[in-house]
């Protein structure tokens, strides 16, 4: 199992190049309410010089595919064929709220869109017809950027088991969040379908799951501070259609969600942090010293994960503290026995 880390904007270019030092595979640059990944990713690729790039994940309703492939394109050249393109379409409410996108057949617009990404890559003139994303006309589309490769690898991030199996047939790799090991395992089994469908297996499909990190002397203290993290996650927008409160429902912690969206509707936003159990955060993130950290990952590792994420991003921390993260969780990773 490899190790990557999930950047923040904030001090982007130091935590990559020490990841790279200490032996991580890739960096994920995240975009949301913070950060674009793009512009992250540019940063980052001037900066380091064998990490793998990942956007993690670029949202689907930002930008038609068009803008997306040549995003990918420009990334992969600026870093020497480094960079991974990673897609989600995003929780549905900010689909419209943010971009006035519509969040309807969410599997269907994420295949047509992945192949039109995928044919504009491959070079040539793209003249693309679908229900959901139209390209050509008397100006199709084109990218013109010297090609590094023409496979550049898709990730896409996927929940539910449809959309599971979906990444299976179409992508590269799958990004994961809000996942225990035996979700992993579930997970990892729906892919394996997905990729029965397209006529493959499993080799050389990267399962990447991104779990919020903390080190600390005891998982109590560590999972401190993790809890705003999880607060602003599990409070965007619609608790119905929130992504990551339904996945909480799904690990068995419906109560826990719906405490803590009753605390926000409220304007307790302490509250809510401390409705969120040890045991909640425990499941969902690596958290604890050295030694405990090295076990969850070995976990992982048997569940079928291939590269584990490192999120120092989730951490209420420092940029001191976010390296001193990143390093920890370095040891751990080799003391864990499932280094590769």
């Amino acid at each position: 199992m490899r190790l990557a880390v999930n950047l923040t904007y904030q001090g982007a270019a130091e935590l990559a190049r020490a990841a790279e030092q200490l032996g991580y595979a890739a960096v994920l640059a995240p975009e949301g309410y913070r950060s674009d990944a793009a512009s992250l990713l540019g940063l980052v690729a001037g900066q380091t010089e064998r990490v793998a790039l990942i956007s993690g994940v670029m949202q689907i309703p930002a930008r038609p595919p068009g803008l997306t492939a040549l995003t990918a394109a420009t990334l992969d050249a600026l870093s020497g064929g480094r960079f991974r393109l990673g897609l989600g379409v995003s929780n549905p409410d900010v689909a419209q709220g943010w971009y006035g996108a519509a969040a309807d057949r969410p599997l269907a617009r994420t295949r047509e869109y992945v192949e039109v990404v995928r044919r504009a890559l491959a070079g040539g003139a793209v003249r693309y017809e679908g229900r959901h994303y139209s390209v050509g006309g008397a100006a199709p589309l084109h990218v013109l950027t010297d090609p590094v490769r023409a496979d550049l690898p898709v990730y896409l991030a996927a929940v539910g088991p449809a959309n599971l199996r979906l990444a299976g047939e179409i992508a590269d790799g799958w990004i994961g969040v809000f996942t225990a090991p035996e979700a992993v395992a579930e997970a990892v089994k729906e892919i394996e379908g997905g990729r029965k469908r397209a006529g493959g297996d499993m080799a050389g499909f990267d399962v990447l799951p991104s779990l919020p990190t903390a080190v600390g002397p005891d998982p109590a203290t560590a999972a401190d501070l993790l809890r705003d993290q999880y607060v602003y996650l599990m409070g965007i927008g619609d608790a119905e259609r929130n992504v990551y409160c339904a996945l909480s429902r799904r690990l068995g912690y419906g109560h826990v969600a719906d405490a803590l969206r009753e605390r926000l509707a409220a304007g307790d936003r302490a509250g809510a942090a401390r409705a969120l159990p040890v045991d909640f955060i425990d499941r969902t993130a690596l958290i604890g010293p050295v030694p405990r950290i090295a076990e969850r990952m070995a976990e992982y590792a048997e569940a079928g994960v291939t590269t584990l994420g490192v999120m120092v991003s989730a951490a209420a921390a420092t940029q001191a503290q976010r390296m001193v993260i990143l390093r920890d969780c370095a040891e751990a990773w080799r003391l864990s026995g499932v280094a590769s």
